[in-house]
């Protein structure tokens, strides 16, 4: 059963996300297109407080049954665009449970589980994708992550660097109602999740990242974008935004200090 939400698509988050984030980007004006991506900064998480989970991460949500493991972290979307949203539109967004998955892993039990929304005008499907959630076991003190693997041996055509802080995520969990400690709270991040430092959202690092392919490829137009999140992105720590153009659009990812891959999002592109 879908959840359905109707929001119309105000100027206000877009000008704040474009303030903060994306400064090159078109200054958003009443019933001009949306940046593809950017309807992540719209219809928020609306769980009540008592509804969420010790990490600040929704448990009832009317959508995912309740998972019974303490860690739940984004690790990718798929996204097609099916036609341009404009701001002052009128959405009606539909949210239910994809598919859910147990496995066991090197660390222990994990769930994959996927959130699909579709976003509708005049009843007409504009946007829809599918968003992959992970549970997982409490973090083992001293456990050692597995490094993330090098990038592939490519010429890239675009690159840029990258270093967010905790100004920005801040105003990520404020215009999101995003309330998962590990974007704000480093006891939390190291002590409980064991990460070295804060997070970065990644549905953030999503946009960031689709941004920036539009960014160096602007005559081409955006049908889907798939993101896997590979490793951490975290808070003070410079990365590379880095791409280069396919067949049949973009390879775009963030990379470590060191040439390892963070995120890898793939664009289909029309010209």
């Amino acid at each position: 059963m879908a959840v359905v939400r109707t929001e119309s698509l105000r100027l206000a988050p877009a000008v704040a996300y474009r303030g903060t984030f994306a400064p090159t980007a078109a200054e958003p004006k009443s019933t001009g297109e949306l940046p593809p991506g950017w309807e992540g900064i719209y219809f928020p998480f609306d769980a009540a407080l008592a509804e969420l989970r010790p990490d600040g991460s929704p448990a009832d949500d009317g959508v995912l049954p309740v998972i019974d493991l303490p860690r739940r972290m984004y690790a990718g979307e798929d996204t097609v665009f099916h036609r341009p949203l404009a701001y002052d539109d009128v959405v009606e967004q539909r949210v239910q449970a994809g598919a859910i998955v147990d496995k066991q892993g090197r660390g222990g039990r994990l769930v994959f589980a996927d959130v699909e929304r579709s976003y509708l005008v005049d009843g007409e499907l504009a946007v829809s994708s599918v968003w992959h959630d992970v549970f997982l076991e409490a973090a083992k003190p001293g456990a050692v992550a597995k490094p993330p693997a090098p990038a592939p041996d490519v010429e890239w055509s675009w690159t840029e660097s990258l270093t967010l802080d905790s100004r920005q995520l801040f105003r990520f969990s404020a215009l999101t109602f995003n309330t998962h400690l590990v974007h704000y709270n480093r006891d939390w991040a190291r002590n409980v999740e064991g990460l070295q430092n804060l997070l970065v959202h990644g549905p953030l690092v999503r946009m960031l990242l689709l941004d920036f392919a539009v960014r160096s490829q602007p005559d081409a137009c955006p049908r889907s974008f798939s993101i896997q999140m590979q490793a951490p992105v975290f808070v003070d720590t410079e990365v590379r935004l880095v791409g280069c153009a396919t067949d049949t659009g973009s390879e775009v990812l963030v990379l470590d200090s060191e040439d390892r891959v963070l995120a890898r999002g793939v664009v289909t592109a029309s010209s």
